[in-house]
């Protein structure tokens, strides 16, 4: 545990811009921890942030961000960005900077403890089990934690790193009513949702080390689209919060990314952190908030705009952890003018921010149109009227930046066309399943369910790699068409397999429902039907496709009986 600095009248202090506490995966692999001060001045010999989850490291991103856009006073526009990426430096300034706040980067400053509020506590001055705070610790269910049972101390470095990740993604449920609170009712503070980095489907850019990260995040204050305001500033510029919230709107990415969704302050000692007082915040809500958060994808929710009688409210796209990174590209990719849209020309789902600034950087060559940056998610899935969390999203998507460029969409054209292709397979795929089980009398659809999911998998790798290498391809449509032809081979490959291994009930076969009268469906004629749909959907037969195919009727007219 990294020693805690203890004053003459025993009061204790952690200095986050000092003492080490943010993990980070150096680049020969070695994984260690560096204070504020130390990341700023090593980030270009970091391979990345290496936290307990991927919600944490997101959390703790955001945090440095505020902190660079702070100390840098911008970027200001697109020529202070590249002055800023070309000097090696160009966080030399961050140092001074937290010189000057460095009281409030102290866990247990007296005043202003960082991301807490002094003196907070209850009507009966309970303080609860750590387990509020620590993620991986799910109430109730002690059995699934890797802390069995409880956790009853953290060190001050472990600690710091779980205050950031509350405020950004503590669950709901009923919480302690602090003193000072007017919400609180009978002690008790009912749900008012969860910490605001907890209703989005967290997506950033990684370059090739924390320099490239930070930079490739730090979004210009010209970018248009999102909400820059004069009086934007970080928490620990901002009145130390007192007990209870105000609803107000954040003044830019500063304000939010350190916005203050809870009221928590720590119960410690020389030895570590032992409790926690943890309370409610600053509300916001997530209606309309694509013009201030870069770090999502947003949906267009009718029916928030039929509850609030508006004419437009876009929520934002939170992910589904059974759908790998490359399955949603086109949620990342695809600017407004690729994605479906109304008769009245308004977008159903708009693209994260943060993309639309790497798409700027790429079109306005500042970045070259080969340089390769990789797509990270991170979110949480909640459960149980968001009081616990289910699932962690963490996925990361690499490729070219052409594919964000705004005047050459051609190579994000092919890119989401070949999920298109793929996801067409392996619905043929599933559907020869269906068949295979139809024909041995069965209707257990788990078996469709078990085919496409082993599909996408044995895709994931091969499209991934095909996605990182078509940057440097002089014509997408043809790498689009070898593309195809791996799909083919792959689905087709695993066809083969399941048609083997159907038995001898499905190689009999039996009469079913056909589209007119009924058909004799075996083994054979699911196989004909599978490799008919493979040909639809991929276009010219390929070396697998055999010649004699009919089309996927289901009624083929030698079989067909009345």
């Amino acid at each position: 545990m990294p020693e805690s600095h203890e004053a003459n009248d025993n009061v204790l202090s952690f200095d986050l811009t000092e003492q080490p506490w943010i993990g980070v995966l150096q680049e020969d692999g070695e994984q260690t921890e560096l204070s504020l001060r130390e990341v700023f001045e090593q980030a270009g010999r970091v391979h990345r942030l290496a936290a307990d989850l991927a919600t944490q490291e997101f959390a703790l991103l955001r945090l440095l961000l505020a902190v660079a856009h702070d100390a840098l006073d911008g970027p200001r526009d697109l020529e202070h960005w590249a002055r800023l990426w070309d000097d090696p430096q160009c966080f030399d300034g961050v140092t001074a900077y937290l010189d000057t706040h460095r009281s409030r980067f102290d866990l247990f400053d007296r005043r202003a403890p960082f991301f807490q509020t002094a003196q907070l506590r209850t009507a009966k001055d309970e303080v609860s089990s750590l387990n509020r705070i620590v993620a991986d610790v799910p109430n109730g269910e002690p059995f699934f934690s890797a802390r069995l049972p409880a956790v009853d101390r953290l060190g001050f470095a472990e600690a710091a790193r779980w205050v950031v990740h509350t405020h950004a993604y503590d669950t709901s449920g009923i919480k302690s009513g602090v003193v000072g609170d007017a919400r609180a009712k009978g002690g008790k503070v009912y749900p008012l949702g969860v910490g605001w980095a907890g209703n989005l489907g967290g997506v950033y850019v990684e370059g090739a080390n924390l320099r490239e990260t930070l930079l490739l995040n730090l979004v210009a204050f010209d970018t248009a689209g999102l909400t820059f305001k004069n009086e934007d500033r970080p928490a620990w510029r901002r009145e130390p919060s007192g007990p209870g919230g105000a609803e107000r709107a954040p003044d830019g990415v500063r304000d939010l990314y350190t916005w203050q969704s809870r009221r928590l302050r720590l119960h410690a000692d020389a030895e570590g952190v032992h409790g926690v007082v943890l309370g409610y915040g600053d509300p916001l809500t997530a209606r309309n908030m694509h013009t201030r958060e870069p770090m999502t994808a947003w949906r267009r929710s009718p029916a928030q705009e039929k509850k609030h009688g508006e004419p437009l409210i876009y929520l934002p796209r939170e992910h589904e952890p059974e759908r790998s990174a490359w399955r949603g590209l086109a949620s990342l990719i695809a600017d407004r003018t690729q994605q479906p849209q109304d008769s009245e020309g308004v977008a159903a789902y708009l693209r994260p921010a943060i993309l639309d600034w790497t798409a700027r950087l790429v079109t306005r060559r500042v970045l070259p149109r080969g340089f390769l940056v990789r797509a990270r998610i991170a979110g949480s899935v909640y459960g149980t009227q968001q009081s616990v969390v289910d699932e962690v999203v963490d996925d990361r998507l690499t490729m070219a930046v052409v594919l964000l460029h705004e005047q050459d969409r051609e190579y994000a054209r092919q890119a989401m066309d070949a999920v298109e292709d793929a996801h067409q397979a392996v619905t043929a795929l599933g559907d020869l399943a269906t068949d295979l089980e139809r024909a041995a009398g069965s209707d257990n659809d788990s078996r469709r369910t078990t085919a496409r999911d082993r599909a996408f998998g044995a895709l994931e790798g091969p499209y991934r790699a095909w996605l990182a290498a078509l940057g440097e391809a002089d014509d997408p449509l043809i790498e689009r068409d070898r593309w195809k032809a791996e799909v083919h081979a792959t689905v087709a490959g695993l066809g083969a397999q399941m048609i083997a291994d159907s038995g001898a009930a499905a190689w009999q076969g039996r009469t079913v429902p056909a589209k007119h009268g009924s058909v004799w469906l075996n083994s054979a004629l699911a196989d004909q039907w599978f490799r008919a749909r493979l040909r639809k959907c991929l276009g010219r037969p390929f070396p697998s496709d055999p010649p004699s195919a009919p089309e996927a009727t289901g009624q083929p007219s030698s079989k067909v009986h009345a």
